[in-house]
């Protein structure tokens, strides 16, 4: 029996092995290889048009510089998608609700934007720290300000995605053990219960997608900022 609720975000070992691993790395096995024939199964089109319409999408903004990132953000969208997702099965491990793994994707690749800017162009990434036509006086304190914003970031993009997945699952938790207490107790109750469980599933499928996709778009923004 579970001792606790947030039990379910420890990361699993067995015998001595953490299982975060096998979850990282299974989700790429799931997904069909592109041949190189002319005509694919349903499977493939249908994945290599969702592929095509969210990088175009993501890209449209960029300049011909930043199209260079497009198979890192396609990637990482489709790896976060396919955890989240995974993670609503029962009996599994959801290893994007780690902190320290949405830390690990969210600062390299956030400092990446800022070495890219500073490089290429240090004036104008320098200049987002003092907006055009601030008096004289509030220079330092506004300096002061862009400068932790800047490095909040990251820990914005790391933290937004493990509250919401985190707060979704105890969610789901939660209704799915009130349901199954007040089966024999009141069953009228337990019924509505477990259709309320039903769309808050449907929800967090949702959630899943879009968390995934907001995670990549912000990234494309700060580097829309410095190329």
């Amino acid at each position: 029996m579970m001792v606790s609720f947030f039990d379910q975000f420890a990361s699993p070992f067995y015998l001595g092995i953490p299982l975060i691993a096998i979850a990282i790395t299974l989700p790429w096995t799931l997904f069909p290889t592109p041949t190189s024939k002319w005509i694919n199964n349903r499977l493939i089109t249908i994945q290599n048009w969702f592929i095509n319409q969210f990088t175009s999408q993501l890209m449209l903004p960029l300049n011909v510089g930043g199209h260079k990132w497009a198979l890192l953000l396609a990637s990482l969208m489709i790896f976060l998608i396919t955890i989240n997702m995974l993670g609503l099965l029962p009996y599994t491990f959801t290893p994007t609700t780690q902190l320290s793994l949405n830390m690990a994707f969210a600062v390299p690749l956030w400092l990446a934007t800022v070495v890219i800017g500073m490089r290429n162009q240090p004036t104008i990434a320098l200049g987002h720290l003092l907006p055009e036509g601030t008096p004289i006086p509030l220079i330092p304190v506004l300096i002061i300000i862009e400068t932790i914003s800047l490095f909040i970031r990251p820990i914005a993009l790391g933290v937004r995605l493990t509250a919401n997945l985190t707060a979704g699952h105890l969610l789901i938790q939660l209704i799915a053990t009130a349901a199954y207490v007040m089966m024999s107790i009141m069953p009228v109750v337990a019924l509505l219960t477990a259709t309320v469980l039903f769309l808050l599933t449907l929800l967090e499928v949702a959630v899943a997608m879009i968390q995934a996709y907001v995670f990549v778009l912000l990234l494309s923004l700060y580097l829309q900022e410095n190329v």
